[in-house]
């Protein structure tokens, strides 16, 4: 009996196995929005990434999507950085101080 239990391949008795869902974790934001403008692996393109706003995955999208429709271009929501394409760090202060954060350009 004990061998056949070492050679067991398959069993049922555990039942379904299933993972629960996590929630992400969402970094706390010091009230800073970290606006940036980048090229690198993007064959030249510019996009403008925002980061350290502390924000839930919704809320994300949603804040991403209003920033989307004032600039006119595209983007998206990367882990927690929104990155909307073309240079329009100009339009996105403004809106996210509205927003309620303070904005600090980073590099060039």
């Amino acid at each position: 009996m004990r061998d056949q239990l070492s050679k067991l391949v398959f069993s049922t008795d555990g039942g379904r196995i299933k993972d629960e869902p996590q929630e992400p974790t969402i970094t706390p934001s010091d009230g800073i929005a970290r606006v940036r403008r980048e090229t690198k692996g993007r064959k030249g393109k510019g996009v403008v990434t925002i980061t350290g706003l502390g924000l839930a995955p919704k809320e994300l999208k949603a804040l991403a999507k209003t920033l989307k429709q004032k600039c006119g271009t595209g983007g998206t929501v990367v882990d927690e950085t929104i990155e909307i394409q073309g240079d329009k760090r100009d339009v996105i202060k403004v809106e996210l101080e509205k927003s309620g954060f303070k904005v600090k350009f980073i590099g060039g």
